[in-house]
């Protein structure tokens, strides 16, 4: 009984992953307007990558009040940003605030899978990842595909 149910667990994760996967269609469609510059299904993966690394070793600012504060403090790193948040006056303000201090940023379409991948069990609509020499490579591949998105007029 108990392979059972572990069996039925894992199938379930599977079809999750790729029901993830699949749906990125459908997640674009539930964006927000302001949702510019938009990650690629690829980006997002090396996002999420470099965000769970980074969540192992407490290198990760969530929250808008906590990214704006360490923005505001002059702190470097990659903000990623859900474009599915509603409304869009509680983070409408991170992007100019990246663009001021030339930080990159860039959305990716699920507040749901931004915090699952640092960690949280709640949504989360904004996180800063902050360099560190344990995933340098993760985070430099990040940082040159943010980086070349183009910026909103």
């Amino acid at each position: 009984m108990t392979k059972a149910k572990k069996e039925k667990t894992t199938g379930e994760e599977e079809e999750d992953t790729t029901g993830t996967e699949r749906s990125y269609q459908q997640l674009i469609t539930n964006l927000n307007p302001i949702a510019q510059p938009l990650a690629s299904r690829k980006v997002t993966k090396k996002i999420y990558k470099c965000i769970k690394k980074a969540s192992k070793l407490k290198q990760i600012r969530r929250g808008v009040k906590e990214v704006q504060k360490f923005i505001n403090k002059g702190e470097k790193g990659i903000v990623v940003l859900a474009g599915d948040t509603l409304p869009i006056d509680v983070y409408c303000h991170i992007p100019v605030m990246c663009e001021e201090r030339n930080l990159p940023y860039t959305y990716i379409p699920s507040k749901v899978d931004l915090g699952t991948s640092a960690g949280s069990k709640r949504p989360t609509c904004v996180i800063m990842i902050k360099p560190h020499e344990e995933y340098q490579e993760a985070y430099n591949e990040c940082l040159e595909e943010v980086a070349s998105l183009p910026l909103p007029v």
